[in-house]
């Protein structure tokens, strides 16, 4: 237990774990499917996917392990955050799409909507144990 944990400044060891740790396998089977990804990415029209996707997944997985060690906390809330408002409007925009992939893809943008909301109450709590 880090000194910020032992006086109450940091959330949760085990919350952290859980989610930054899942944060991080998302990141690493991420760079393994790196080309299924781009190709995703390519047909959602984000641009340069050859160059965005490994970037983002990069960030993902760097602020992920930061906020897991609670080290920069509002610099990995900060980047987790950012990723999953810049990709899940245009990866999961089940809105574009019909049928069974519609309703797929909004499980998944509800998911991230929640992880969004997860990444704002860490943000919130780093900011306020600076």
């Amino acid at each position: 237990m880090t000194d910020a944990e032992s006086s109450g400044s940091a959330p949760s060891g085990l919350g952290r774990l859980l989610f930054g740790g899942t944060l991080v396998y998302m990141s690493i089977d991420g760079f393994r499917n790196n080309d299924k990804r781009v190709e995703i990415a390519k047909s959602r029209g984000v641009p340069m996917p050859e160059l965005l996707v490994p970037l983002a997944t990069g960030l993902l997985l760097v602020c992920s392990l930061l906020l897991v060690f609670w080290v920069w906390p509002v610099l990995a809330a900060g980047g987790i955050l950012a990723f999953f408002v810049s990709t899940t409007p245009s990866i999961h925009a089940f809105w574009k799409d019909e049928g069974g992939e519609r309703a797929n893809q909004q499980i998944h943008f509800s998911k991230n909507i929640a992880l969004i909301g997860a990444s704002i109450v860490f943000l919130i709590e780093a900011l306020r144990n600076r």
